[in-house]
């Protein structure tokens, strides 16, 4: 299933890549902290980031995203694969639909790590700014065989031109604590705070978060990230 569905995934990469009108961009990022959920995955060391993303006016994209990791064990990079569709319905709701495949690197059992998952997410504009509610769903997490949910609420709204504020709470969920677990439960709480702006090309986000849990890579923070995307 792993090799089949990134294999899937690459295809449809290289399929759209002579597309005629394709919308091609990369982004670099460079984060004091890579926080997956409120999880630390670079052990609370900074990450460097890139992706490179196609999109149609048709609402479909696909594209890569890379960076470090830390574990702490052998495996240094993770490397993800998604393909999707994003539709307007109307004026105020918008639906973003796909499939993603993670994958991991650095040791010859990092790709024991590899896992796919599905996502929907839907989004509502309105006077009051961007509410969305997110969906994640992976049958196979971190190759363990367990299923494993996301729900994500969150709202953007402007508190001036060019600067906006994002809260978001989102809940992660194993279906199997025996499998996977963290800090002894099936589940935990994740809550950020976001502060967003830019400069002269830069896209800057300084986030304030926390979970539930008690732990040292989940603990309360700041995350600072710069980022610059490139048209191609």
């Amino acid at each position: 299933m792993k090799k089949s569905l990134l294999a899937l995934t690459t295809a449809g990469l290289l399929a759209v890549s002579g597309a005629a009108n394709a919308d091609w961009s990369a982004t670099v990022n460079l984060a004091s902290d890579y926080t997956f959920n409120g999880v630390s995955q670079t052990d609370n060391d900074p990450a460097l980031q890139a992706s490179l993303d196609y999109s149609r006016d048709n609402g479909f994209y696909a594209g890569s995203w890379a960076s470090n990791v830390d574990f702490g064990e052998d495996t240094d990079t993770e490397w993800d694969f998604y393909i999707g569709k994003y539709y307007q319905l109307d004026e105020k709701f918008s639906l973003d639909a796909g499939i993603a495949y993670y994958t991991y690197h650095g040791a010859s059992h990092s790709d024991d790590l590899n896992y796919p998952e599905a996502y929907t997410k839907f989004g509502y504009a309105s006077d009051m700014g961007q509410t969305e509610m997110n969906f994640w769903y992976s049958w196979d997490y971190f190759g363990l065989g367990v299923d494993h949910y996301i729900a994500m609420v969150g709202h953007t709204f402007t508190v001036a031109e060019g600067h906006d504020i994002r809260i978001s709470f989102d809940r992660s969920l194993s279906e199997n604590e025996n499998k996977y677990a963290w800090d002894g439960k099936n589940g935990y709480n994740h809550y950020r705070l976001e502060y967003l702006t830019s400069y002269k090309g830069f896209d800057f986000n300084l986030a304030l978060e926390d979970t539930n849990m008690d732990i040292d890579t989940a603990d309360s923070r700041v995350v600072f990230s710069v980022s610059r995307t490139f048209g191609l």
